[in-house]
């Protein structure tokens, strides 16, 4: 993650965040307490996409929140659903990910990691459930898989994420 901090003279300050995955968030917090908070398009770091005011007190609940005081994570790398060994998954797609602009075929995801692509959310809002071999992974896809945790891990590590 890379934070870029700024005075905004007479406002306040300015945060401006660009995570793993290339989203852009930006935070003003003004000297009377506000804060606004702007989302930004992935594949255009120019065009705000929504954003949100809060109060002084709204933003330390929001921020208790975030920070897991209000619920703490069990010990899980996303959010999965267990059902003994089977795992399902929901994972995004990293830019620069090995599997960016293959097929679910020609990764043999199945074969090679034993874990089956349940279903894609496709960037453009669009989904494809029980998708075939030949559906082609996009970077910020989000993937709903399923399998055993290592085998999903190593998917997610050495396809899916920009680690690989």
């Amino acid at each position: 993650m890379n934070i870029r901090e700024s005075e905004l003279p007479g406002i306040g300050y300015k945060f401006e965040i660009i995570t793993k995955n290339q989203d852009k968030i930006v935070i003003v917090i003004h000297d009377d307490g506000r804060r606004e908070i702007y989302h930004f398009d992935s594949d255009d770091h120019d065009e705000c996409v929504s954003s949100a005011t809060f109060s002084d007190a709204e933003s330390r609940q929001i921020a208790g929140i975030l920070g897991g005081m209000a619920y703490k994570p069990k010990a899980l790398d996303s959010v999965e659903f267990a059902l003994d060994d089977l795992i399902i998954e929901w994972y995004k797609v990293e830019p620069g990910a090995p599997a960016v602009n293959k097929t679910i075929g020609e990764i043999d995801i199945r074969n090679n990691f034993g874990v089956t692509v349940i279903a894609i959310k496709k960037k453009s809002t669009k989904k494809s459930l029980n998708p075939g071999p030949d559906t082609v992974i996009e970077t910020g896809d989000t993937l709903v898989i399923s399998g055993e945790r290592n085998e999903l891990k190593k998917l997610t590590k050495k396809l899916l994420s920009n680690e690989g």
